[in-house]
Order: C-alpha cells, then sequence, then structure tokens
C-alpha cells in the first residue's frame, strides 16, 4: 500500500505527485478541516478556555474522503505549509484521522521542487505542540475580542461593524496619523541658493549658515532679501572640499512584509494580491522543458537566511553573467529581527538558472512582474556593494557659508541589477565640477525660496505594513487582510494612494480607546506578540497567558456595557450644498458597496439617492445629450454611464471624444494614456488592432524561446 500525504492546496497535489511516484497518494486538505463554530463564541472562558472545535460543513465529504484514504494506507505524513498555521491544521488533521501525534508524521515542503519534496520526505518529525498552542491561543484571543466587541459596536454604532484584536491597532495608526495632520501647525520659513560656475560647469549651493560654522535659520522673506542683498557684490570662494567613499550595501532577500511593501512602491499591487501570486509561483507553474516545479521558496516567512547551496548557486550565475568583480570579497549574511521565527528561508527562487525571461511564457502578466522582483532582489543581495565617490564643498561668501555635495559612482555593484523602491525621492544625486580649495567661483544667480514645514505624509499601504512590522503588530501573514478587511468594512478608504478614515472610522477607534484603550495599545499588542512567540517556543503557557489577557478585557467590557447602556453613538454624516429634489432636504454624502453616493437624510420617509456631483464628467453623453457620471460595476471596474439611465443606456470603459468614427460611425472614446479607439469591438480599426497584438505577441515569444535556447547551449 502507498502511503497517504496531505498537504493544504489542491494546486501542489499534481506536482508533489509527480515527484514522489507510486508510492505515495497525495491529497489536498483545502485548508482548515475544523474551526471555532460561527453561531456562538465557541471558547469556554471558565475552564482554561478550552475551544469546541466543529468539523466544518463544506468539509464533510473530504474528510470523509481523507478518512477513507488514511485507512486503506501505509502510514499517513502530514505535509501542511511550514508554518504556525500549518502546524495547527496538521494537529487538526491528526485529530480526525486518530493519528498517533507521539509519532514522526509531520513533514515540510519549503520549496515545490524535486529536491525540496525529498528533503521533506527524508526528514519526518513529531508534530511541534508549541506551535498548535501558540496558534491556537491567537485564535481564541481573536475569537474573544471579535465576538464581544462587534456585537458591542451593533448595540452603540451601528450592526455589521466588526472589531479585531490587531484589525483595530491597525485602523487607529491610521486615525492617529490624519489627528496629527490636522493639528499640525505649519511654519513658514526660507532657504537661499546660490547658482554657481566652477569653470564652465554650473551647480547649485545652498545656505547652510556663517563663515564660522553656526548654522542659521530664516523666518520670513524680509530676512530672506537681506541677506541676497548682502550676498549680491560677495566674492564665493572655495573654503573646503572633502572628498570620501562610501559604499551603498544591497537590500537583504524578501520576508514577506517586504515583498508587500516593494510589489506596493514598482508593481502597485495591494498585499492581498502580492500574496495571491507569491502563492501561485511556490505552488508551482508548468515549464517546457521543466515540468510543473514551484519558483519560489515559501513565502510566509521573517527570516533572512539562506541555504549555503543557495549562495552557492547564486553566487557561480553572478560570476558567469557579471564577472567575478561583482562578487563580494565576503559572503554577505543579512541578520533576521530577534524575533523572527527562522522557520524557514528568506524568500527567494528555488532555482536560479530559472531566469525570469526563460519562464516567462509559462507566467501571466502579474507572475512574471513578481517573479523578476524576487529573482532580481535575491540575486542583488548576494552581489558586491555599489562604491561611490562623494564630494562635500564648503563654500564662503563674506560672512556666510554655502554647502554643496554630490556623488558620482565609481562602480555600479548590485545596481547593475537591482535597486530597492523608495517612499521617499533621493535628491542627493548631484555631479559636482572639480574643485580645490581657494577655487574662485562665479555667481549666476541667488535664489530666495518660500516654504512651510509639512505635516506628516497619510499612511500608504507600504508604509502601514512597515509600521506594522517595525512595531511588532501582528504576523507578516496578517497584514494584507487586515488592511483589505478595514477597507471593506469602509473604515478608511483609498485616496490616490493614501490610506484615510472615514467618520465611521473614527468613531470605532474612539470608542473602542476610550473604553478599550489598553487592549487596543501599540505596546500593548506588541507585548501580546511576544507572548505568542514564547508560547511557540515552549517558554510560556497558552492558558496562563489567555486567563491574564481575560481578566483585563471582561473588567473593561462590564465597565464599558455599564456607562453606555441604553446610549448609542451618531455617526456623523458629510452634509452637501445639493438639495433633494423629492423633500427639499440638504443631502448627506454615504457609502455603500460601489462607493460613496448622496443620500436623503429623511430616510425612511425619504428614500432619494443620487450619485456624487463631482462624479460627472465634462463631456455630455454622445448619444442623448444628458451628463455623463463616473459608475462602478458590480464586479468593482469603474465605467462611464448616461445619468438619464435606464432611458438611455449609454456606458463605455474611457470618456467619450465627442467625435464618430470615420470607419464604422461608432463613438469613439479616450483609452489608457489618452489614446482614441472606438466603442464598437467590431469596427474594423478594432479587428486590425487585436490582429497586430497577436502578431506583436507571437514575434515576442519567438524572441524569448531563441534567447532561451541561446541561455541552455550557454
Amino acid at each position: 500500500m502507498a502511503k497517504l500525504v496531505i498537504v493544504e492546496s489542491p494546486t501542489k497535489v499534481k506536482s508533489i505527485r509527480k515527484y514522489l511516484g507510486s508510492d505515495y497518494e497525495v491529497m489536498a486538505s483545502m485548508g482548515h478541516v475544523r474551526d471555532l463554530p460561527k453561531s456562538k463564541l465557541g471558547v469556554d472562558v471558565d475552564k482554561d478556555f478550552k475551544p469546541q472545535y466543529i468539523l466544518m460543513p463544506d468539509k464533510r465529504s473530504l474528510v470523509k474522503s481523507l478518512k477513507e484514504a488514511a485507512a486503506n494506507s501505509d502510514g499517513v505524513l502530514l505535509a501542511t505549509d511550514p508554518d504556525r498555521e500549518g502546524e495547527a491544521i496538521s494537529w487538526h488533521l491528526a485529530q480526525i484521522l486518530a493519528l498517533n501525534t507521539e509519532e514522526p508524521i509531520r513533514i515540510a515542503f519549503h520549496e515545490i521542487t524535486e529536491s525540496g519534496i525529498r528533503a521533506g520526505i527524508e526528514q519526518p518529525r513529531k508534530l511541534d505542540l508549541n506551535l498548535v498552542d501558540a496558534q491556537q491561543a491567537r485564535r481564541i484571543l481573536d475569537r474573544i475580542v471579535g465576538y464581544k466587541l462587534s456585537p458591542f459596536l451593533w448595540k452603540k454604532v451601528k450592526s455589521g461593524l466588526s472589531a479585531g484584536r490587531v484589525q483595530t491597532v491597525a485602523l487607529r495608526l491610521i486615525v492617529d496619523r490624519e489627528k496629527e495632520i490636522e493639528n499640525f501647525e505649519e511654519k513658514e520659513f526660507w532657504t537661499v541658493d546660490a547658482k554657481l560656475l566652477s569653470g564652465r560647469k554650473q551647480f547649485i549651493a545652498k545656505l547652510y549658515g556663517m563663515s564660522d560654522g553656526k548654522k542659521i535659520e530664516i523666518a520670513d522673506e524680509t530676512a530672506a532679501n537681506k541677506i541676497v542683498a548682502d550676498l549680491n557684490q560677495a566674492e564665493f570662494r572655495v573654503a573646503a572640499v572633502k572628498k570620501g567613499v562610501r559604499k551603498r550595501q544591497p537590500a537583504p532577500p524578501f520576508i514577506t512584509s517586504t515583498l508587500q511593501q516593494e510589489a506596493s512602491r514598482k508593481l502597485n499591487f495591494t498585499g492581498q494580491r502580492t500574496m495571491k501570486v507569491a502563492q501561485q509561483l511556490y505552488e508551482g507553474v508548468e515549464i517546457a522543458g521543466v515540468g510543473t516545479t514551484g519558483l519560489i521558496t515559501y513565502m510566509r516567512t521573517d527570516s533572512l537566511r539562506i541555504s549555503e547551496e543557495a549562495r552557492k548557486a547564486g553566487n557561480n550565475y553572478i560570476s558567469a553573467r557579471f564577472g567575478k568583480e561583482y562578487l563580494p570579497e565576503k559572503p554577505r549574511y543579512f541578520k533576521s529581527k530577534n524575533n523572527a521565527q527562522d522557520a524557514h528561508e528568506a524568500i527567494r527562487p528555488t532555482d536560479i538558472t530559472l531566469t525570469p525571461d526563460r519562464v516567462q511564457q509559462a507566467l501571466t502578466a502579474e507572475q512574471f512582474k513578481l517573479y523578476r522582483l524576487i529573482w532580481e532582489r535575491f540575486l542583488a543581495s548576494l552581489m558586491a556593494s555599489c562604491v561611490q565617490d562623494t564630494v562635500h564643498v564648503d563654500i564662503t561668501a563674506d560672512a556666510y557659508l554655502f554647502k554643496a555635495s554630490g556623488y558620482t559612482v565609481r562602480f555600479d555593484g548590485f545596481t547593475a541589477l537591482y535597486e530597492e523602491g523608495r517612499d521617499e525621492e533621493d535628491t542627493d544625486n548631484v555631479s559636482l565640477p572639480e574643485m580645490k580649495q581657494g577655487d574662485l567661483l562665479k555667481l549666476k544667480d541667488l535664489t530666495p525660496n518660500q516654504h512651510f514645514t509639512q505635516p506628516p505624509a497619510r499612511y500608504t499601504e507600504p508604509t502601514l505594513i512597515k509600521a506594522l512590522d517595525e512595531n511588532g503588530i501582528g504576523r507578516p501573514s496578517t497584514y494584507a487582510p487586515i488592511i483589505s478587511n478595514i477597507l471593506n468594512r469602509t473604515y478608511i478608504e483609498r485616496e490616490k494612494k493614501s490610506l484615510k478614515p472615514t467618520a465611521l472610522g473614527r468613531i470605532v477607534v474612539e470608542l473602542m480607546t476610550q473604553y478599550f484603550n489598553r487592549i487596543f495599545d501599540v505596546k500593548f499588542t506588541a507585548g501580546l506578540e511576544k507572548d505568542l512567540d514564547r508560547i511557540g517556543a515552549g517558554e510560556e503557557n497558552w492558558q496562563k497567558t489567555l486567563q491574564k489577557f481575560y481578566t483585563d478585557f471582561e473588567k473593561l467590557y462590564v465597565d464599558a456595557e455599564k456607562e453606555l447602556d441604553g446610549k448609542r453613538v451618531k455617526v456623523p454624516e458629510e452634509e452637501t450644498d445639493v438639495v433633494c429634489d423629492k423633500c427639499g432636504r440638504k443631502m448627506v454624502i454615504k457609502s455603500g458597496r460601489f462607493g460613496k453616493f448622496l443620500a436623503c437624510p429623511g430616510y425612511p420617509e425619504c428614500k432619494n439617492t443620487k450619485p456624487i456631483p463631482e462624479d460627472e464628467v465634462k463631456q455630455p453623453c454622445p448619444k442623448c445629450g444628458k451628463p455623463l457620471l463616473k459608475k462602478v460595476s458590480k464586479k468593482g471596474k469603474k465605467f462611464y454611464g448616461c445619468s438619464g439611465y435606464p432611458e438611455c443606456d449609454f456606458a463605455a470603459p474611457g470618456i467619450p471624444t465627442g467625435e464618430i468614427c470615420p470607419e464604422c460611425g461608432g463613438y469613439m472614446i479616450y483609452g489608457l494614456r489618452g489614446r482614441k479607439y472606438c466603442l464598437n469591438g467590431e469596427c474594423p480599426s478594432r479587428v486590425r488592432g487585436r490582429e497586430e497584438a497577436a502578431k506583436k505577441k507571437k514575434s515576442a515569444a519567438k524572441k524569448t524561446a531563441k534567447k532561451s535556447e541561446g541561455t541552455k547551449k550557454e
């Protein structure tokens, strides 16, 4: 009889079965098979927080199949994902299948490749019950907070709301930042720039202070103009030139949080989209000439460790492609954070020779983009530093001191392949002319510049993930669901790339922090994460941790219920100048599944709603002449529709140009990047466009195939 191997995802089954052969049968659990019941708390808080696990209704037939397969097998190996969640799923499977947890029934696949599968099969171990306890404690903590506080919000604010142990802290960060911005008092200040010539080369020097080295601050225009007047006849002379060399180190290979941040900066991916695509790359794709193989190692990790085998393969590739000078003198090792679990490696390609170009034809567009990011980041982390020649110049002008600095690249090192994205622009990349002490410079222009101090920026998705990670809030695998959840609950909204709290989100945070401030304190939440880590390491008892939390939480909950007994908190509505044409009241802005809209505050007596006027488009409907509105479909896609609907059914994915197609008489619209095209999909111009696109795609595929062949021959 064959041994039964149970994995989580069905997409892994085919490739794992191929590598293991006929001695093993591979099946998938499709994630969790048991959980706490949805209809009640499911935790006995009076009896050591005993959880009441039930078989998930949609998994009954699957579990029946797993039991039958286990009964007819020569033993069962549990190969769920190599993290706390996976360990817990394996434990639940062991309970259902009546497996002996004292036996080595647990294996882990850190990469879905032949070597990774073989390594996992050859190293079975016992279930790590400490990790199971840690996951169980987290699940119960989240259940207690969610099942107690969500109904609390329903009674005190409105139905359909939710509170979460980590979710609410993330929301609090966004709300607190918004308050900082609102309370910020801007201050005026001025700077003075000198446009100077050294020989024929022009550069900018900035006023620093007085020639004795004392820095000065210019408070207003009068002070700035006085300095400019003082300097109009001044002699600008080089006082000191300091040259140096600096080395820029590459960023480490990705962990879960940094992958989400970089994919947001460079690819404009949400955290959820990044993790979905990374999961696909980990589970495996079919590659011509290779077969089905996982392209990256496990993508839920906070460890920066990489195997020596992977390091050696990467170094060999660097030497062959770039030259030995692109390898550092000593291997570079990155140190993981103190709270990193280090259960698996950093995120890296499973085979460095599977270059992005080589596998592009096997991948979707988003898979290719993310794989290229991971592949380049890993390889760059092994490469030599970028060496830069720096120069800092002090320039005196009468009693004043100006400074200029810049650098030139002596050796590009890792930047020949990859550079990490930045949340702020680098403004120091300036090339200066050759200068020496005593050189006289020619003044071309003096410019006083007015500035105002700026409030802190709103969080974006990558900066929020960075803040959660740095503060030790939640786990890397939870960041994407947290952001997605508070967006879906309309606690926050996107304003371009920024995350802005809504009135509802602010009320939720205000209520939660007023009555449960300690529970939703950033430091307290981070401390609780450390407690969970200690449980996972076998250093702390999970029931004692829960009891300590619950004692404080229950007291706060009882006090809040008493104080707010019979009271409700009203969410302030944003009133507009638009008058309801049915009852005359001023309409307010509300949010729904498909975005914001205007609604009459007289509901339910008056149920009038309208699109927000700012969504009107200047170009009228080409069919009936009424205003066009920007709308969102049920699938979340934006389009432009006639305000006269349903009498007029005009709808288009772009704004009409006002022109008629010369080939078919259809309506012309603006597409991406302002390109004009006919709305009629059967228009000859559209047909030609599709044919040309198909030819280009075919030609690109041939070029990639030839390139891949050349790489194989090398």
